[in-house]
């Protein structure tokens, strides 16, 4: 299990049998962290800030620390800059997506450093999202994220969970 707290402190915890804390580090994000999920071999984690980064991190202490790295997302024209709010793991894959406050949907695949699609913006901010179980379905919800403040909240405004058919050739790792 994976907890991104205060101060850019990230803490792993395993929980197998007792749960211990096995790694605290700093993120590796220079911005406030938004967003933290585990990789389904649980052997890392992906952290989203409001910077519109996303930090793909290993447990281990010293097996793959060369394989860690950031990238940029979320991000129009170079100079609008949107808070990365959910990272979603694939379940059978291993490819990932991530949600923004610019209400764009990407699949990534961090094996090969790689954006497998991008979605049109929805208009408002996406929220959360996940994968179904099987993987086959994509669900997620746009509503304001509060990322520009109780200003800009326009009430009355209408929350939306939609569903998305995920076949293979949109999250399935591309050779390269």
């Amino acid at each position: 299990m994976a907890v991104a707290t205060s101060g850019r402190h990230l803490l792993v915890y395993d929980v197998t049998s007792d749960p211990r804390e096995h790694i605290r580090k700093e993120s590796p994000l220079k911005f406030q962290s938004r967003c933290i999920s585990c990789f389904p071999d649980m052997t890392g984690f992906a952290v989203g800030s409001i910077e519109g980064r996303v930090g793909i991190q290993y447990n281990s202490k010293t097996m793959n620390k060369d394989k860690s790295f950031a990238f940029k997302c979320h991000r129009q024209n170079n100079t609008d800059v949107y808070s990365v709010n959910a990272i979603s793991f694939h379940p059978v894959y291993g490819t990932f997506s991530t949600v923004g406050a610019d209400g764009v949907i990407s699949f990534w695949d961090k094996e090969h450093k790689q954006k497998l699609k991008g979605f049109q913006p929805k208009g408002k901010p996406i929220s959360c999202s996940d994968f179904s179980f099987q993987g086959n379905l994509f669900a997620y919800a746009t509503s304001y994220d509060w990322s520009k403040g109780s200003s800009f909240y326009a009430q009355g405004t209408p929350n939306e969970i939609c569903i998305h058919y995920t076949p293979d050739d949109e999250i399935k790792p591309k050779k390269k």
